[in-house]
């Protein structure tokens, strides 16, 4: 697949395990980046080897989270895609989990990237993609993870509806509901501990594949784009990785 030459792509949550192949995968392909996170000193590395434009976001502050998008315009000078991938794992029976904790899911795993995406309609090109990874877990939940389970099925219910309003415009939504993957994500739970899980899989061609797909809609001029990866919530067949 040929990527389109110097596509401007905000990712947000760049410093975490799948932003940083994410943001790999991107500048290997020539894309021009702008890149947010909550960890300051690994951004200032990123910025050190890449010259991207970065900034720092805390999940919490819904409006910094909105104001992302026009950032990246103004940094990068046109906006052709975001890809959010922030996100939060927490363990427990439904009655278990402490309040503060299921707040802390919803923010981080919904509500700040609903924020991004919601401010970054405006300003994202027409034929551009939207996308964030709401993950497998959507599909089939396990026990002792409702409220984990809950706020990303959340966020895959937005983007389903964000799909389907911003159709006219052409822009993919994407709904990234990857596998299981060896990323120590559940190791690092917010709260609870993980029930057994298989192994995960390698991120990496993972991520290649979802960067495939995402440069692959701002060649594509087909008027209905909507995908979910895999599995399909949306107007338009998912491009199967």
């Amino acid at each position: 697949m040929t990527t389109p030459e110097a596509a401007r792509v905000l990712v947000v949550g760049a410093t975490g395990e799948l932003g940083r192949l994410a943001t790999r995968e991107l500048f290997d392909r020539g894309a021009h980046l702008a890149l947010a996170g909550r960890n300051e000193r690994r951004l200032a590395e990123m910025a050190a080897r890449s010259g991207c434009p970065t900034r720092v976001l805390d999940a919490y502050d819904l409006d910094a989270c909105a104001g992302a998008g026009p950032w990246a315009l103004s940094e990068l000078g046109g906006l052709d895609g975001v890809l959010v991938t922030v996100g939060v794992a927490g363990f427990g029976p439904a009655v278990a989990v402490p309040n503060a904790a299921a707040e802390h899911l919803m923010t981080v795993n919904a509500l700040c990237p609903m924020a991004v995406l919601r401010g970054a309609v405006p300003v994202v090109r027409d034929g551009g993609f939207l996308s964030a990874i709401s993950g497998a877990i959507v599909i089939a939940p396990l026990t002792g993870t409702a409220d984990y389970a809950a706020s990303k099925a959340a966020l895959a219910c937005w983007l389903g509806v964000l799909a389907r309003e911003v159709r006219r415009r052409r822009i993919a939504v994407v709904d990234a509901r990857l596998r299981h993957l060896d990323t120590g994500f559940a190791s690092r739970a917010v709260v609870g501990s993980p029930p057994p899980l298989q192994r995960g899989a390698d991120p990496a061609p993972e991520v290649h594949e979802l960067v495939d797909e995402l440069m692959g809609y701002l060649d594509d001029l087909a008027p209905e784009r909507t995908s979910t990866t895999p599995g399909q919530v949306g107007t338009a067949p998912a491009r199967r990785r």
